[in-house]
């Protein structure tokens, strides 16, 4: 199945495409929201119990399956026009005056436009609303100024940089290629003198950054990252932990990447996530614990228990100082 982050916006989508396209065939409506036609049967099925308050028989969505091909019979209002509320319109100006800054953005006009527009529109907003972005959070301002002169003066960088899955910080020197926003969040892509590979930084977690006298000088075989697919993928070297994730710890298989997720009847589901490192690994089991269990591979689950032993041991001798 898919991940729930991946399917809500599809669920949004499908009751206007359908509307569009009445009596078409699924496997061509699956081919263009590229799903299986078995995912988009179950995606039609938890639509109909979907709709209007009061979920009677007639507030719910209809669907009329003829052979191979679907038609929506009541859409439930989603036809309607979505009105953005003035928290969700503060964020997506936020968000998308974080995109026009971004070098390497092909249409910033076609970005200023959407801008104006939105600002217009939110101009009636009955209260100001604060939103703290995460791509945003935490980002030195000092830091996003002096990557972007490292890019514009084309000058090498040396950066003080928090790397999580080790958690450890190193000093590096690097040549910057260019900024992206991916998913949400500010990353600086350059070459690594030290890793001597193209790297993308975080900006978030650059502790310092200073330009260098020296020019920015990548290799020839320094390419630009291929985002076409995500940013993260599977690396079929790293081992892979088979988790048991309660309610209250979602988040997780939202948050990260996993390769399978299978929804359980009492709320919990059941993935598949690699990882690179189990130190990072244990610890961000032991910050959902309770909420988690790991049923593979046992080795995982040994180092949890003993990461777990050792901080109630240490909690126990503070206790009695």
């Amino acid at each position: 199945m898919t991940a729930t982050s991946d399917r809500v916006p599809r669920l949004l989508a499908l009751v206007p495409y359908f509307l569009a396209r009445p009596g078409i065939e699924l496997a061509e409506a699956a081919r263009d929201f590229d799903v299986t036609p078995r995912q988009l049967r179950r995606d039609l099925e938890l639509l109909w119990m979907c709709g209007l308050p009061g979920y009677g028989p007639g507030d719910l969505i209809d669907l009329s399956f003829e052979g191979e091909t679907v038609t929506v019979t009541f859409d439930a209002g989603i036809r309607r026009p979505l009105k953005l509320t003035a928290a969700e319109a503060t964020a997506l100006l936020v968000a998308l005056r974080a995109l026009a800054e971004t070098p390497g953005v092909t249409d910033t006009d076609a970005v200023r436009r959407a801008l104006a527009k939105i600002e217009t529109a939110a101009g009636g907003a009955e209260a100001p609303v604060v939103v703290g972005l995460a791509e945003t959070r935490g980002v030195d301002e000092q830091v996003r100024a002096t990557v972007r002169d490292g890019l514009d003066t084309e000058r090498a960088l040396w950066i003080r940089y928090y790397t999580v899955a080790r958690d450890e910080i190193s000093d590096r020197t690097i040549d910057p290629m260019r900024l992206l926003l991916v998913e949400g969040r500010s990353y600086l892509e350059a070459w690594c003198r030290s890793a001597e590979g193209v790297r993308l930084f975080r900006l978030d977690r650059i502790d310092e950054a200073r330009v260098l006298e020296e020019a920015s000088a990548p290799p020839e075989r320094a390419e630009p990252t291929d985002l076409s697919d995500g940013l993260f993928r599977p690396n079929p070297a790293q081992p892979v932990a088979t988790l048991l994730i309660g309610p209250e710890a979602r988040w997780v298989a939202e948050y990260y990447p996993v390769e399978d997720l299978v929804e359980l009847e009492d709320g919990s589901a059941r993935v598949r996530m690699r990882y690179a490192d189990e130190s990072w690994m244990v610890r961000l089991l032991l910050s959902v614990a309770g909420d988690v269990r790991v049923e593979a591979p046992e080795q995982l689950a040994a180092a949890v228990v003993q990461r777990a032993g050792e901080a109630l041991e240490l909690a126990e001798l503070e206790s009695v100082r």
